[in-house]
Order: structure tokens, then sequence, then C-alpha cells
């Protein structure tokens, strides 16, 4: 009898976790099934194979959902993060595993108690940040530990970018994941760290003025700015004693500098909404962040506000958006600012057909070992291969993948409410994640302690 895997969301991220499933559906005896609201933008060599169902499924239409649960083996939940939660809810009724990529919601982790009852997995934080990030992490932690190391800094960057080939507009960037998280991004509380044994917090004013620099060996220079709470995995990670903890985002240089521009205008707000917002001139909606003035230009208001001079680099990143432009108008109908941002940035950041992304990682792990302080340096840089088959879908959906098959395999057999940072998951995956071109280069460094090329500090 096949195994039946329930995939439940089919969109960008998930074109390699597919095309796993099937390249290993008949060695592995697997009969996949994949329950999206619109099938029809499921590719033909995905949904005519004879051992993959697709079907029409609204998620919160609960005798069908439960129907398809029900009559899986086990679950993978590609849905938004907030819609996990009935799933994982169906998983518990029917006795099923769950694998998602999003982080442990308070509502998931209520439900541990009933996993390990029943000795369920359930795998969460198994994609790229959070998930290979984890994993590749506590694979060097640990190897340091095993040999009477002891932990004196960790820092953690990630970056969802454009490919060097494809990098071809003065921000240096294009959307490879969903939009709106990086119009939003560091909004909602204070990124807060530890540097040097003290603690340090950047309110989100000021939080893409505060950069560290990283060199990735033949991709250049890259800035990282804060995530908004980089000690959520300190006890986690066996890191409480550690001197600097610190997780970021990492774009290429000056992207956070001309980023800021939007922040202090205001567009970036998510909190009210905007009455007359449809058909309003990308123009207008400039001027609606700027002082009144009787005879000014919208240009000459922004430069004045922003202190920016004619021939400064940040005003070419602005032309080149179109926000002056008066013929250009908005489609959506009482929208925040930062939703209106959003599809303006959407027409120039798009990737092209014949375009490609870039995941970089950067990994820094400072310790001691035998009266000697050390630093290790990793990093994992991965192109994507087209459109559709992007890097970012990669590195998501190929540990997803992973670790759904070892479940089922009995590989990870621990049971419970969980993210990938025991050696049963990370080191299977991580090995086979080489495979597919997912690794990471390490170089041993001096140890720095912090980073004097920072302005963190």
């Amino acid at each position: 009898m096949s195994r039946k895997i329930l995939v439940l969301g089919a969109g960008k991220s998930t074109s390699y976790l597919l095309d796993y499933f099937l390249e290993k559906s008949t060695v592995e005896n697997l009969h996949l099934t994949i329950g999206d609201l619109n099938p029809k933008n499921i590719p033909d060599h995905v949904s005519d194979r004879s051992n993959c169902e697709v079907v029409a499924l609204d998620i919160f239409n609960d005798v069908a959902r439960k129907n398809l649960v029900s009559n899986s083996t086990i679950v993978v939940s590609m849905l938004p993060p907030r819609l996990h939660i009935e799933v994982a809810k169906d998983c518990i009724s029917f006795n099923k595993h769950l694998v998602t990529a999003s982080y442990v919601s308070d509502a998931i982790m209520e439900l541990d108690k009933d996993a390990k009852q029943q000795g369920l997995v359930f795998m969460n934080e198994i994609g790229l940040d959070p998930g290979i990030d984890h994993m590749s992490a506590m694979e060097v932690l640990d190897r340091i530990r095993e040999k009477g190391g002891k932990m004196l800094l960790f820092e953690s960057f990630t970056g969802g970018l454009v490919a060097p080939e494809s990098d071809n507009n003065l921000w240096n960037y294009k959307f490879t994941w969903n939009p709106r998280n990086v119009v939003v991004a560091g909004q909602g509380g204070t990124a807060k760290f530890i540097q040097e044994g003290t603690y340090k917090y950047i309110p989100y004013h000021k939080l893409f003025r505060r950069t560290e620099f990283l060199d990735v060996e033949n991709y250049g220079r890259f800035e990282a700015y804060a995530n908004r709470d980089s000690l959520k995995y300190r006890e986690a990670y066996g890191l409480n004693d550690v001197l600097t903890l610190y997780r970021g985002t990492m774009r290429r240089i000056g992207f956070s500098k001309a980023w800021n521009m939007f922040v202090q205008l205001g567009m970036t707000d998510d909190s009210y909404l905007i009455e007359n917002s449809k058909g309003m001139s990308y123009r207008n909606f400039t001027n609606l962040f700027l002082p009144y003035s009787p005879t000014d230009s919208v240009e000459l208001k922004l430069r004045h506000y922003l202190k920016i001079e004619q021939d400064d680099i940040m005003w070419d990143k602005l032309i080149e958006l179109h926000i002056f432009d008066k013929n250009r108008t908005i489609s959506l109908d009482k929208a925040t600012p930062a939703q209106i941002l959003q599809e303006i940035l959407e027409v120039s950041w798009t990737l092209e057909s014949d375009e490609k992304d870039m995941i970089v990682m950067y990994h820094k792990f400072g310790y001691e070992l035998d009266g000697e302080k050390k630093q290790i340096d990793a990093n994992m840089v991965v192109i994507g291969e087209s459109q559709t088959h992007t890097a970012m879908a990669k590195t998501v959906g190929l540990p997803v993948a992973m670790a759904t098959l070892n479940i089922l395999n009995k590989k990870i057999t621990t049971s419970g409410v969980q993210i990938p940072i025991k050696e049963e998951v990370y080191k299977p995956i991580l090995a086979e994640l080489k495979d597919y071109g997912i690794n990471f280069n390490e170089f041993h460094v001096p140890y720095l302690g912090y980073n004097p090329d920072s302005i963190l500090s």
C-alpha cells in the first residue's frame, strides 16, 4: 500500500518540494495529494503524474479538509502561517504527522502534549530561515562543544536577493519572497540582541541605519540589519552564556540607507487606511507625506525633507521607482501606505521570466578552546534556476520534503512540537542537501569579538 503525503497549499515555495516527492515516489512508494484553492496553477508535469492527485480545496471547508487529512499518512502544510492551526488540530484528531516551514506559534505549541502522547512528529521551522539556519548552526555548535569549546559569539544572517546576472537596478534588489514581509520588516517591536555582554536595542526608526558588513568570497560585500528578536533561540541553541548573539537580514550595500527614506517618510506604515487611494497617482501618494507648499514641487519638497542632493545616488533610486509619476496610478482601494508602497515596488522589483534569484546565508561562531579564542565563519550561496524554480523555493521546499520522508521512514522519531535542532534531524538533511548544491563553506579566521567594520556598537 502506498504512503500518502498530503500537501496543503501549492504556492511559489513548492516547486522543488513537489518535484522531490514525485522523483522519489516510485522508490519510496509515495502517493501525493495536493490541496490548493487554485489547482489550475499547478504545472502539468506535476498534476499529470499517475501517483499525484490535485484537489480544489478551500481550507475553511472543514468537511473537505478533514477528509483529506484523515486519508493521508502525513501532512505538509505550506499554507500561510495563520492557517496551520486548524490543520494541526485535524492531525491530532486523525493521528497524523505534520510538517511546516513556519515559526512555531503559541497555538501550535499548545498541541505539544497531545502530539507526544500520540507519538506524532510536529516538525516546524524546517525551511530556509527558519530551517537551514537552525540545522547548519546546530551542526557547528554541537561540533565545537564536543571538542570542549565554550561559545562566546554567534551571529547569523540570511538574505533573499537577486542573482548577480539579474541584478539590473540601482537598489540591487528584487522580490524573491512575500513582498509584504519585505515592506513591513522590522515593525511591531524594537530589535534586541547582545553584543560583547551588553544588551542592545534598536527602535524601528533607527533600524536601517545600524548595519553590519559581511564579505562573501566571489560574491562581494553585503550589509545586514538586525532581526526583531535575536534572543529568541538563545535557550534552544544552548547559548545562554554567550557574549554576542545577533541575527540579521542581508542586503546589498546601500539598500538599507535607501530603504530608510521610505521609513522616514512614513510610507511603510501599515496602521491606517488612505480613504481615496484607488486611482491616486504615484506622485500624489508621495506628496501625502510632505509639507504643503504653494510653490515648491513634490521633488523639491522631498529633497528638502530628506536632505538629499540632486546628484546623490539616493535620489536616482527614488526616480527609478517612478514615485513622482503623475500618470501611474494605484489600483488598491482604502489601502495602507505599506500596501500602496508594495504595489509600487512590485512593478519594478518582480523577477522577469529569464531572471534568477539568490539566497545567501552567513554564520559566525566565536569560541574558546584550550585557552585560545577561535572563530569559524560559514557561508552558503544558492542561485536559482528560473522564475519558478527559484533559490528561495529550493532552500525552503527541499528541507520540508526531506524531513517529511525521514519521518515516514522513521529516521526522525522524536515526537511533539519541535524545530530542527536535534542531530537526528539536521545530520541526514544537511547531508542530502549537499547533493542538491546546498552546502556551506567554512573558514577559520582570527577571533574578532565584534566586527570593527560594523556600525552596530
